[in-house]
């Protein structure tokens, strides 16, 4: 990351470290509590309980961390943490919050296939092995014109990727969510082609700002926000950032994903953020800002165009949207 210059976020705008602090003496002194203020009425496995308490020891320690929300306040943890869109749970806003505890993130795995040399399927906690934590405060801007901003905790999707040896052919990374419908109630529903699925250009995942995140505020990812591994991509609409990821392919030929196949028309397979580019029910110049009143405007690329840009230079933005 040393490569790239981001705007510093004023310290008097950042959420205060005794904050995030406070919460990792929580979590690190009462991991049942720390589950229920998550998913009231939950109980922790101890098997939950010892794999959540090793992911809090690496929580625990001081995060190097990257500020690249260009100066912006960050969101409030409770507006997002029960704002959401995951339609796994349902298509209410706060559907995730009120139905997340049916999610079963333990034993979680995630399997690596396709185009690569080391294949398989691993446990979570092999990994995140060797990987360095870090925090990233990203913008995250909503296909339906709403936004906020949010101090994620992960690595890049890059150095997972390289661990496994992309050969030559792999041409695009495709994630997929995890399949579920007993326990998870909107899979019940036609919404789109279950389970879940999403595509980025090689380079994209690459990037450094591709994020694999198992946090979010200093705390273990809650289930409404997509526990235990999710995607962040801040350049582009949040619905590309797919929650609770269990495979990651890297393919040669780009598959579509899954809203683009529903709605094609709605939904590109870019997603890239321009407000040039209204979706056909409402503007995208504008946006609302989770906790703020009015609008502000929206930014190309959602403020990273110093970065991203060139990964689609040449590309008429218009028609590839």
């Amino acid at each position: 990351m040393a490569r790239y210059r981001y705007p510093r976020i004023p310290e008097s705008e950042v959420t205060p470290r005794e904050l995030f602090e406070s919460r990792r003496r929580l979590l690190r002194g009462g991991l049942a509590l720390g589950a229920a203020a998550v998913a009231p009425g939950l109980l922790w496995s101890r098997e939950a309980q010892a794999w959540q308490g090793l992911l809090e020891e690496r929580l625990a320690t001081d995060l190097p961390s990257s500020e690249l929300a260009g100066g912006e306040s960050t969101t409030s943890f409770q507006d997002t943490t029960t704002y959401n869109n995951f339609y796994e749970f349902g298509t209410g806003k706060r559907d995730p919050e009120i139905y997340g505890h049916r999610l079963e993130t333990d034993p979680w795995s995630l399997t690596i296939e396709g185009d690569v040399d080391k294949a398989g399927t691993f446990a979570l906690e092999d990994v995140l092995a060797g990987q360095t934590l870090e925090e990233r405060i990203y913008r995250h801007r909503c296909v339906e014109a709403w936004s906020k901003v949010i101090p994620w905790v992960g690595f890049p999707l890059a150095d997972l990727v390289k661990r496994h040896g992309p050969t030559s052919r792999a041409k695009y990374v495709v994630f997929e969510s995890i399949h579920d419908p007993d326990n998870l109630r909107g899979q019940r529903r036609s919404i789109i082609d279950w389970p879940y699925r999403e595509v980025l250009r090689i380079d994209e995942a690459m990037h450094p700002l591709t994020l694999l995140a198992v946090g979010l505020y200093g705390e273990v990812m809650p289930n409404q926000s997509g526990a235990p591994i999710r995607l962040v991509v801040p350049w582009k609409y949040g619905f590309k950032s797919i929650k609770s990821v269990v495979r990651i392919a890297l393919v040669e030929e780009r598959p579509l994903s899954s809203w683009e196949e529903r709605n094609p028309d709605e939904y590109g397979f870019y997603a890239n953020v321009n407000p040039t580019v209204d979706h056909p029910r409402w503007t995208q110049a504008r946006e609302r800002r989770i906790g703020e009143s009015g609008r502000r405007e929206t930014l190309m690329f959602n403020g990273y165009g110093e970065e991203v840009a060139h990964l689609y230079a040449g590309m008429d933005l218009q028609q590839h949207y």
